[in-house]
């Protein structure tokens, strides 16, 4: 049975969250900041979660996350500003089971 997991993300004035997160709806981490609202209207998911324009850059701050960049990823954030290692999109962090604990930073805006 799908179970809410537990993401812990500071949003971009330093206040940390910490969130549950359904792993049953098909969400990924830019929709999760928008559904909780931690980051100014406007600001991420500017191109819907295409792996487009990096509006949703978040930087992971723990070992969780086991899945690396895909190569539309890859290409974004080489044209991104603020990119760091651990620097990944949101849209292309899928929600499931195996994210249960994850800490992230939203990025600053673009």
């Amino acid at each position: 049975m799908p179970q809410d997991v537990t993401v812990y993300i500071t949003d971009r004035n330093g206040e940390r969250h910490e969130v549950q997160a359904p792993t049953d709806m098909n969400m990924n981490i830019m929709e999760l900041i928008r559904a909780y609202e931690l980051a100014e209207e406007g600001t991420v998911g500017v191109c819907g979660g295409m792996a487009m324009c990096a509006s949703c850059q978040c930087y992971v701050l723990n070992n969780v996350l086991k899945t690396e960049r895909n190569d539309d990823e890859e290409a974004m954030l080489s044209e991104a500003y603020h990119v760091k290692s651990n620097s990944r999109l949101g849209c292309q962090i899928h929600i499931s089971e195996e994210i249960d604990g994850l800490e992230l930073e939203i990025a600053p805006e673009q």
